[in-house]
């Protein structure tokens, strides 16, 4: 049976391949080849040339050539129909759905993919081919930025590998995915713990996809400020074969080392053009560069991502896009103009379940009032982005929040002229009649700030000051502590002494 014979060399050579062992694995696919022109020879069809064509329809995809792909799809998905052959069925439409997809068929090259996986999740294939399509359609909806898609399927996948514990390279990739949607769902403590599992799983033997595992670490440790560890993590990407990209830029930002970051993202965007984590790579730039001062660089950082989303037609990176197109403004000293954009972000974050992302947009949104010069807005978009920087352990994100703070309590704001004067008029709305003197602008209160620590030295209660200025009293209770760790107090006493002491009111 010379076609059986086919498939089973055709299986030998790509499990050796993925081992790394390419000279046995080249040998079996070139005896799997020999055996399927064997069956033609004699005047037969051999559905293991349908298994064959699989890796000619990838490499066409890899060097662009998505035209000759697609054929090459057809022509996979015609012989699993003839021969009812659901492994070959199911890999042709995977096929077919990649080339559709990077042609920028998405939607279609989507409906594709989601078919593959109904024969997959059925348990119609063979766990091998099974595992193949699991992994690729998780990755090309990461690639499209389908983040519900992928966390679909990323759940079946999880379930499949426990019930395939054998499958240790599917099982570690799974892993992988997995943690990517906890992390961008906010469970960043239980996607560290995934991404370390993934990394065991994959590192023996080494698998191409550990690099993946070790990227997602450094990450996750960036996020929570555990900067010595992520440059470990990415380090180890790198020398695994995966290019720590946009992470490494954003980690030195978050290391205060603009001008590495400013350097890495401008040649991130000129390198990176045509890649799928291209919209990522726009986004970082975009924090970069405002942070380096580079509005120009930002501003076409921000504008070529915005054509990429409207191309992809997806809500994540229209997300990414309308951020960008926010904060540059912002950066450029529009805050009404950043207002709008930055309110959409807010809600598509929110709507795909974010809240990282969604804590980083409402103090964009925050920024722009206050520098509107409404204050309460302020607050409360502060309060709401702190609560969940908070809760996430977000560490670098609420050092920039309280840099951002101590700047915006100086003489003026960064989001425009006319925030003084707001400011002054805050500070009589109190009744008291004080003004804010330098004392708390060199302790490093927030405008709202000095008007609570000037209630709180008045002798009123939480629940009394927050009627007073028309916020909740949770609200207030967050200001209170903040005052206390700005000023190294522990009690509403102790801040009232200190205040008087060193004049803030």
């Amino acid at each position: 049976d010379r076609d059986r014979a086919g498939r089973c060399a055709f299986w030998l050579g790509f499990g050796l391949l993925l081992r790394g062992e390419e000279a046995r694995g080249g040998g079996w696919l070139a005896r799997a080849e020999r055996l399927a022109e064997d069956v033609r020879a004699g005047g037969g069809e051999s559905v293991a040339r349908g298994l064959l064509l699989v890796p000619v329809a990838m490499f066409a995809m890899e060097e662009g050539d998505t035209a000759r792909a697609a054929a090459t799809a057809d022509e996979i998905v015609d012989l699993g129909r003839r021969h009812d052959d659901l492994d070959v069925l199911t890999l042709g439409l995977l096929c077919r759905g990649e080339a559709m997809v990077r042609q920028g068929d998405v939607a279609p090259g989507l409906k594709a993919l989601d078919e593959a996986m109904v024969a997959v999740t059925t348990g119609e294939v063979s766990p091998v081919p099974a595992g193949i399509v699991y992994c690729a359609v998780i990755a090309a909806c990461v690639a499209v930025f389908d983040l519900r898609r992928a966390a679909e399927w990323t759940g079946a996948l999880h379930d499949w590998c426990a019930a395939q514990p054998d499958l240790v390279p599917y099982r570690g990739q799974s892993l992988v995915h997995r943690s990517q949607v906890l992390q961008a769902h906010g469970e960043w403590a239980e996607a560290l713990a995934e991404a370390e599992r993934a990394r065991r799983h994959l590192s023996e033997p080494p698998h191409p996809a550990v690099g993946m595992a070790l990227y997602q670490q450094g990450e996750l440790h960036r996020l929570r400020g555990e900067l010595a560890a992520a440059e470990e993590a990415y380090r180890a990407a790198s020398r695994h074969g995966m290019e720590p990209v946009p992470g490494f830029a954003l980690l030195r930002l978050a290391e205060g080392n603009v001008d590495a970051a400013a350097t890495a993202a401008r040649r991130m965007v000129d390198e990176g053009r045509g890649r799928p984590e291209h919209p990522t790579v726009l986004a970082a730039a975009v924090e970069v560069l405002v942070a380096a001062g580079d509005v120009d660089g930002a501003r076409a950082a921000a504008g070529e991502l915005d054509a990429l989303a409207t191309r992809l037609d997806a809500a994540l990176p229209r997300a990414m896009a309308d951020q960008a197109q926010g904060v540059v403004l912002l950066a450029g000293g529009d805050a009404a103009a950043a207002l709008g954009p930055l309110r959409r972000a807010c809600e598509a974050w929110r709507a795909l379940g974010m809240p990282y992302e969604c804590a980083r947009s409402q103090v964009g949104v925050a920024r722009a009032c206050r520098g509107l010069g409404d204050h309460d807005a302020a607050d409360l978009a502060l309060d709401a982005a702190r609560t969940v920087l908070e809760r996430l352990g977000a560490r670098p994100a609420l050092a920039e929040l309280a840099r951002w703070e101590r700047g915006a309590a100086g003489v003026g704001s960064d989001a425009g002229a006319g925030a003084g004067t707001a400011t002054a008029e805050a500070a009589t709305a109190t009744g008291a009649g004080d003004r804010v003197v330098a004392g708390a602008k060199a302790a490093g209160l927030s405008d709202r700030e000095c008007q609570v620590l000037r209630l709180v030295a008045a002798g009123k209660t939480n629940r009394a000051i927050a009627e007073e200025l028309i916020v909740s009293p949770h609200t207030v209770a967050r200001h209170v502590q903040n005052i206390f760790t700005k000023l190294g107090v522990s009690s509403r006493a102790a801040a009232t002494a200190h205040a008087y002491e060193h004049g803030l009111v």
